[in-house]
């Protein structure tokens, strides 16, 4: 470890997300769902192996020892290319610096902290830095880069106001929102229709069972890489949902007579739900637009939580254009 005035910089290859360190840290910080504690824990503990991954967790710290910033990153090969990433492994949908404004700033014009960080970087052939927040902090000036390119994919989050019924009228169509009423009583016609956010770790089992049939049928049957049919990736999610007891991620579920014919899955952060993960039956009520009641009552219940933005994250899916 090299001295500077302002802050120490090092590789801790063995940080602990699950320390109080880091939870202060990230409390305090700018930083997305998906550099939480437990996210990130998750994700070094289940998903380096089978991305042939190897740790590279960057510490900036105060001269007290204290935490001033974590970068949380990866080294992977491409072939014969070494590529430096952040660690991401296709299961996080914003990327940022965990950090306060304040002190991103003071190591941003720290010159020695900077170019520490820079050369415990090396070696690589490329730096990959994507899925950046616009409204984040500019992680990319600490790797000298002036302006961030706009990615090829769009990111769709809806404000939550106002009771649900007044929340429909104003953010869905009209026709479209009938339409749905008139599927809901065609699905209520068939049997017990029931919807709620599961905390009993076995129903959470249950739900990630059905997802996971679910999402193969619609992805992965046409040729579609569909990652909770790889198990390290069914693993993680499974786990982050058994472990957030219902408050950081939240899994709901669509039921008919008890059984499930749709599942979400999201994270809860600061007033905002991010929807990360959806799937419903491929084979029965097709055309009762499962999918879309589901996500209607999803909402319904963000709003009576009293959250006030409802994500759909990255991904240019049809369903987030309605």
């Amino acid at each position: 470890m090299v001295d500077h005035p302002l802050f120490d910089v090092a590789v801790e290859p063995s940080f602990d997300f699950a320390s109080p360190e880091y939870a202060a840290l990230f409390a305090a910080s700018a930083a997305s769902a998906f550099q939480h504690p437990l996210w990130l824990q998750s994700l070094y503990a289940k998903l380096l192996g089978s991305n042939n991954a190897t740790p590279l967790v960057i510490t900036v710290r105060h001269a007290d020892r204290s935490l001033a910033m974590v970068l949380p990153l990866v080294k992977r090969r491409y072939a014969a290319l070494r590529v430096v990433e952040f660690a991401d492994l296709r299961v996080s949908d914003f990327v940022a610096p965990v950090t306060n404004a304040e002190d991103f700033d003071a190591v941003l014009a720290d010159a020695a902290a900077v170019r520490r960080l820079r050369a415990l970087l090396r070696p690589y052939d490329l730096l990959r830095i994507g899925k950046l927040d616009d409204a984040g902090l500019p992680m990319h000036r600490l790797f000298g880069i002036r302006e961030a390119g706009r990615m090829a994919t769009n990111a769709y989050a809806v404000p939550l106001e106002g009771d649900f019924d007044a929340w429909r009228a104003k953010y869905l169509n009209r026709s479209y929102a009938k339409e749905l009423d008139k599927k809901a009583r065609q699905l209520d016609r068939k049997g017990r229709v029931e919807f709620g956010c599961v905390t009993a770790p076995a129903d959470i089992i249950e739900s990630f069972a059905a997802l996971k049939i679910f999402r193969r049928d619609r992805f992965e049957l046409n040729g579609g890489g569909e990652l909770l049919q790889v198990p390290e990736y069914f693993d993680f999610y499974s786990s982050v949902g058994l472990a957030a007891d219902g408050k950081f991620a939240r899994i709901y579920r669509l039921t008919l007579d008890g059984m499930p014919i749709g599942v979400a899955m999201g994270l809860a952060h600061r007033g905002s739900f991010l929807v990360i993960m959806v799937g419903f039956t491929q084979t029965e009520f097709k055309n009762q637009s499962v999918g879309s009641l589901m996500l209607q009552q999803l909402a319904r219940d963000c709003i009576a939580r009293g959250e006030t933005l409802l994500d759909f994250t990255i991904g240019d899916e049809p369903y987030k254009l309605i």
